[in-house]
C-alpha cells in the first residue's frame, strides 16, 4: 500500500468514520449536537463549533496547496468563525467539515511517495509528508477536546 493512501486513511479515521484510536471520530462526536450545544461556552474553552471550523480551515488551506494554489491560511485566522445561530448553520459548517475532509483525503491518496517527500510550499514547512501527518495529530487533540467538552455540556444540561 502506498504510504499517502495509509496518510488518507488515518486521517480519514479520526475525521469521518474510525473508532480505532480514540473509539470515535469528529464525525460521529458531532453528528447528534444542536446548534445550542456546538456554541456553548464552557468557562474559557473553545466551542465545539469553533474547533470543528479551526480543523476545517486548515484543510481548505492545506487542500488548495494540494490542487496546486498557495498557501493562503493564516493562524490568526483559525478561529475567526462566522457566528453560529441556527441549526442550518451548524448543518452547514458540517457538512462543509464532512466535504472537505473526504475532499482533503481523496487528494492526499493521489500523491506519490516522492511527492511526500517534497518540500511543502516553503523550506520552513518541511515537507508534505510532515505536515500531513501533523494534520492528523492536531485532529486528534482537538477531538480529545470536543468529546471532553461535549461530556460537559451533556452532563450540565441533565
Amino acid at each position: 500500500m502506498k504510504e499517502s493512501t495509509l496518510i488518507a486513511s488515518r486521517l480519514r479515521e479520526v475525521l469521518l468514520n474510525g473508532k480505532w484510536i480514540a473509539n470515535t471520530n469528529f464525525k460521529d462526536q458531532l453528528s447528534d449536537l444542536t446548534w445550542e450545544q456546538a456554541t456553548t461556552q464552557i468557562a474559557s474553552l473553545n466551542t465545539i463549533a469553533a474547533l470543528t471550523f479551526h480543523i476545517d480551515y486548515y484543510m481548505g488551506g492545506v487542500i488548495q496547496v494540494l490542487e496546486g494554489g498557495p498557501l493562503e491560511i493564516r493562524d490568526k485566522y483559525s478561529f475567526d468563525m462566522p457566528p453560529i445561530t441556527s441549526q442550518e448553520n451548524w448543518e452547514i459548517l458540517k457538512d462543509q467539515f464532512e466535504r472537505d475532509a473526504e475532499t482533503i483525503s481523496n487528494l492526499i491518496e493521489q500523491l506519490t511517495d516522492e511527492q511526500l517527500e517534497e518540500v511543502f510550499v516553503e523550506e520552513k514547512y518541511g515537507y508534505y509528508h510532515r505536515n500531513l501527518e501533523g494534520m492528523i495529530e492536531h485532529a486528534y487533540y482537538h477531538l480529545g477536546q470536543v468529546v471532553l467538552i461535549k461530556k460537559m455540556i451533556l452532563e450540565s444540561a441533565s
